[in-house]
């Protein structure tokens, strides 16, 4: 294996990750967004009234999206392991 095929095996697993947590990320981001403003606009600046809407919104949409992670993460599992009489 040479630098080339580490940088982009590297690169790889940063693109799944960032894949991964990517539906996660943008359900917490929109739903504090939302209720950062609900907070501006009504002058309610408690903290703990944005947590419990992002957990269940967070779970919510892992719960959604857990087949089509399963399956990006089987997929890039079975292609990194299927590889490695190649690479070395």
């Amino acid at each position: 294996m040479d630098a080339a095929e580490a940088v982009d095996l590297g690169r790889q697993a940063i693109y799944m990750a960032l894949l991964i947590s990517s539906p996660v990320l943008l359900a917490g981001m929109f739903v504090a967004l939302v209720i950062g403003l609900l907070q501006a606009i009504t002058q309610v600046q408690d903290q703990t009234v944005s947590f419990v809407p992002k957990i269940v919104a967070m779970v919510l949409v892992f719960s959604l999206t857990l087949p089509w992670l399963v399956v990006q993460l089987v997929q890039y599992s079975s292609e990194l392991i299927g590889g490695i009489p190649h690479r070395f």
